[in-house]
């Protein structure tokens, strides 16, 4: 819980001055959409706005936040619950997360403590949590997002996403982007290859998603603006990349595809990716220039 007397307002963090990220650490939302932190807004250096709230078609879907469909089957993504056998279903099990305390504030990096709670308050994971905005070029800067979450309680937990539960290819659990709706298609690449069929399901060290938006004022021409994604150490590297881009855009970082993972009592994990934020369209070549860029620290 938060101390009497602190401040709860969304935290911004930038860099030399210019805001960039919009970090909302204690929301007040509904139950149903699993209460946790999120980043919103998030803007390329021209100030273009790269993620999306609450859309209509998915209220559950808060900017970028670490989210899991099923900790021990109570529901940290939000909406309705995948049930093998019967499909996506309307259940009372919303779990939330809650911030603990803070471990660091800067103006360009905060790290934190957040508890998933369970509906009855039971804490069944314990999360550190770390964001940081970092330079790279006249025209792009990186959002580095790396957390940890052991398993708080007394028992074994189970985690699980759709797709090891019988909905092929919904593998989204864990690190999850939602960005805006594009103007036109947008398109995806990586390491392994062009096209969403290319990058979904597959593990591969970066990926990215170049799109244009609307102008956000009447007559204003379309922005373009690219995201590349950077699996930044080996664990999560290992992990495979999910990707929407048919009726909207979002990519996520899953933590279970194929199979459940099980945390044993006091048993963790912890993942690193690093969100190349660039304005414009960004090529393949360029893309892994910019990732090389990372690489090199």
């Amino acid at each position: 819980m938060v101390r009497s007397g602190v401040d709860a307002s969304p935290i911004v963090l930038g860099l030399d001055s210019r805001p960039l990220v919009g970090y909302v650490w204690q929301p007040d939302l509904p139950i149903g959409l699993a209460r946790r932190p999120y980043l919103h807004p998030v803007r390329t250096f021209a100030g273009t706005v790269v993620t999306d709230l609450m859309p209509r078609s998915h209220r559950h879907h808060l900017g970028i936040s670490i989210a899991l469909p099923d900790v021990g089957g109570k529901n940290f993504w939000g909406g309705r619950t995948f049930v093998a056998g019967q499909g996506p279903v309307w259940l009372d099990n919303h779990g939330i997360q809650r911030h603990e305390r803070w471990l660091q504030r800067a103006p360009a990096a905060v790290s934190h403590t957040v508890g998933w709670l369970a509906p009855d308050g039971t804490l069944l994971l314990r999360e550190v949590r770390t964001i940081a905005c970092r330079p790279v070029s006249t025209t792009a800067w990186a959002l580095d997002l790396s957390f940890r979450l052991d398993n708080a309680s007394a028992e074994p937990l189970v985690l699980r996403s759709p797709a090891n539960q019988g909905r092929a290819g919904a593998g989204y659990a864990g690190f999850f982007w939602r960005a805006p709706v594009p103007s036109r298609p947008p398109r995806v690449f990586g390491a392994g290859g062009q096209g969403v069929r290319a990058v979904h399901g597959a593990p591969a060290e970066w990926m990215a998603v170049s799109a244009g938006t609307a102008g956000q004022s009447p007559g204003e021409p379309e922005r373009d603006w690219s995201l590349i994604f950077v699996a930044a150490d080996e664990a999560t590297r290992a992990d495979r990349w999910f990707v929407r881009a048919r009726d909207h855009l979002a990519v996520g970082s899953s933590l279970t595809w194929d199979q459940p993972l099980t945390l044993a009592p006091g048993e963790g994990l912890a993942r690193n990716i690093v969100t190349i934020v660039a304005d414009g369209i960004v090529a393949p070549d360029e893309a892994a220039a910019l990732v090389s860029v990372i690489r090199a620290g």
